[in-house]
């Protein structure tokens, strides 16, 4: 017992140093924070170098811990090559949205120590749900994302649309918990199993003799992902996301946009593509209907839309749409596809976001964040680069090749092709080419549109946004290069589910 409990310790050690930290930043910031001197905002400043600090060496004892396929904690905890990568891919964006976000939270004067621990204990959570491989430690974990989640979201005080955000939230993340509850509850007590191995094995050649076991686990199955589509804004459960992606602060929102799907489609493929493999004639149909109907209300919702958040909002529900149907094949080569799909999704998403974080409109005395889209009307005048940067940004989500954009959408769409989803392929062709009007208006609303009011805009961009947006560019251009960078390591991801 003393050998495995250090064992179990060794193998978590990058998550027991970031809970420490934390611990200790929370006494460092409680006892300073009262200082007239060394309060806030610059007690915030120094924060967000000290989290950085945390996760470079949190993410250095990732890199050097070895990648086998492995337990701890008694078998609460699971490693392997795909959650490795996911890891260091899941570190290293949050260092980036850190950079991206610093000096947002000085013009927006968020200036409490606690929002930088606050995205600290987001971020373990989410390492920590990467790793679950029990529905107790799922659930758990989900949770705790979720509260901090919930305080992230109305954060803003002094705005009544990000405490109207956050209670939005809260409400109707207390009906997706108490589903996945009742999902995992109802789980356990038809099978008397948590662990996602004992229950993988339960299923292996299951069969329907036992009408009562097979319609329950159905159920269970619905409840469950009915929950973690929840999570992921994805139809018909994303009423909630334009709404607080609206509301929110706007370097919340790209945390919304960007980290939960990476993690929870990670959780998703886990459950369905190794725990419920047998069941695939079942969970097939579950992510069929939720990828026509993202398709539809991504491209539908978008077009109404006059607002920057609540346009990205809808534009990431079509793309969850997209990922979908990775979904369909039940093998290797569907996690593959949405692989890809995610890593180009969250390499768009911090393009736009760092450039929708750093327009600022300028109304003497006062500058705000830009909140419509046609107030980039003289982009292309104030900023002939800045602009051709936002055109291939807004070409890469639209899908025009040769973008990096068209190859994601390509790789899922031969997925739905070799699994004789033609209709699905179809919907998602004729959704995508809805989807290139709203995009190129933003284009036209740039390059072609004069207007009698004056719009000044300020673009105090700084040097690691410029950074991310020129480097997340050259990405979606040079895509074949990207691809064969990157196909190695994505190929091992894939293939760590076959063992």
């Amino acid at each position: 017992m003393k050998i495995n409990a250090i064992f179990d310790i060794y193998f978590t050690l990058p998550e027991i140093y970031l809970s420490i930290s934390i611990f200790y930043l929370l006494i460092f910031g409680v006892l300073l924070s009262v200082s007239k001197i060394k309060g806030y905002p610059l007690l915030s400043f120094t924060f967000s170098y000290l989290i950085l600090q945390v996760l470079f060496f949190t993410i250095f004892f990732f890199m050097n811990f070895p990648y086998l396929n492995f337990y701890s904690w008694n078998y609460f905890l699971t490693s392997d090559f795909f959650i490795y990568f996911s890891k260091i891919i899941l570190g290293l964006s949050v260092i980036l949205w850190i950079y991206l976000s610093r000096n947002y939270t000085i013009q927006e004067k968020l200036n409490s120590f606690e929002y930088w621990l606050l995205i600290l204990l987001a971020t373990l959570a989410l390492f920590l749900i990467l790793q679950s491989y029990d529905i107790t430690t799922t659930y758990l974990v989900i949770e705790f994302q979720s509260l901090t989640f919930y305080v992230l979201a109305s954060f803003k005080r002094s705005s009544e649309f990000s405490t109207e955000a956050g209670l939005k939230y809260f409400v109707l993340g207390a009906f997706s918990s108490a589903f996945l509850l009742f999902g995992l509850s109802l789980l356990y007590g038809l099978t008397g199993l948590t662990n996602f191995l004992d229950l993988s094995i339960f299923f292996t050649g299951f069969l329907l003799e036992n009408k009562l076991l097979f319609f329950g686990t159905f159920i269970s199955l619905i409840f469950i992902t009915s929950s973690l589509l929840f999570k992921i804004s994805s139809a018909p459960f994303h009423m909630w996301s334009p709404d607080v992606y609206e509301g929110a602060p706007t370097s919340i929102t790209a945390f919304f946009a960007i980290f939960p799907k990476l993690v929870i489609f990670t959780l998703l493929i886990r459950i369905y593509f190794f725990t419920f493999h047998d069941f695939f004639f079942l969970w097939k149909n579950l992510f069929l209907i939720t990828s026509f109907l993202s398709l539809f209300i991504g491209a539908l919702g978008a077009f109404t839309q006059n607002k920057w958040k609540r346009f990205l909002a809808y534009s990431s529900i079509s793309h969850i749409g997209f990922i979908s149907i990775g979904f369909l094949t039940g093998e290797l080569d569907g996690i593959f596809s949405i692989i890809i799909y995610l890593f180009i999704y969250i390499v768009t998403s911090f393009s736009i976001f760092s450039f929708l974080i750093s327009l600022r409109l300028y109304e003497y005395p006062k500058h705000y964040q830009i909140r419509y889209i046609f107030e980039v009307i003289n982009l292309s005048k104030i900023n002939p680069i800045l602009s051709i940067s936002l055109t291939l940004i807004l070409f890469s989500m639209a899908g025009i090749p040769p973008l990096s954009g068209f190859f994601a959408k390509v790789f899922v769409l031969l997925i739905g092709i070799q699994s004789n989803y033609y209709i699905l392929v179809l919907v998602a062709v004729f959704t995508s080419s809805i989807s290139c009007f709203y995009y190129i208006r933003i284009i036209q609303t740039i390059y072609f549109i004069n207007t009698s009011k004056k719009f000044s805009l300020m673009i105090p961009i700084s040097k690691s946004n410029s950074l991310i947006l020129g480097s997340s560019c050259i990405f979606l251009l040079l895509f074949f290069l990207d691809i064969e960078l990157f196909s190695i390591p994505i190929n091992r991801m894939a293939l760590s589910f076959s063992y």
